[in-house]
C-alpha cells in the first residue's frame, strides 16, 4: 500500500511538468543556439492579418547579470507577416522560469512594430508563424 501511495504522489508531482512540456512546441533556434518555442494554444490571427503568439526562449548558456544569471524569456508578440514586422506586447526575462523567479517584466503602453532582426527569437517565430498561415 505504501508503494502505491508513493507512486501516486510521484505521478501527481510530475503531472505539471508534463503539462508544461506539452504546452510548448519547439520551432527553431536563434543564431546563438537558443531554443525557441511557441504555445500553439496562444496563437491567434486577427481580421487584419496580425498574428499574436506567446513565444519562449531557453538560453543554452545562462547570461550573467549583477542580479544573477538569466536563463530565458517569454514574450507575447504580434507578427505582421505582410510587412515582416513584430511588436512585443509583454516580455518577461527569467532568472528561473521553473521557479517563477523573474529578472524583469515589461509591458509597453503602445507596442511599436519594427523589423524582426535575423536570427533572433522574433525572426525564428515570424518565419514559423507566417509560413504556417
Amino acid at each position: 500500500m505504501r508503494c502505491r501511495t508513493l507512486l501516486a504522489a510521484l505521478v501527481l508531482a510530475a503531472t505539471p511538468l508534463v503539462a508544461q512540456a506539452q504546452r510548448w512546441q519547439e520551432i527553431g533556434t536563434t543564431s546563438t543556439g537558443n531554443a525557441v518555442f511557441v504555445d500553439p494554444r496562444a496563437v491567434s490571427k486577427a481580421a487584419n492579418g496580425i498574428i499574436t503568439a506567446t513565444v519562449r526562449v531557453v538560453y543554452t548558456t545562462a547570461v550573467d547579470t549583477p542580479q544573477g544569471p538569466i536563463t530565458g524569456s517569454r514574450s507575447i508578440a504580434m507578427f505582421d507577416c505582410a510587412a515582416k514586422k513584430v511588436a512585443v506586447k509583454e516580455n518577461i526575462i527569467w532568472h528561473n522560469e521553473a521557479r517563477g523567479t523573474m529578472y524583469r517584466k515589461s509591458n509597453p503602453a503602445i507596442p511599436g512594430f519594427g523589423p524582426a532582426l535575423t536570427s533572433t527569437f522574433a525572426h525564428v517565430a515570424m518565419e514559423y508563424l507566417c509560413a504556417a498561415r
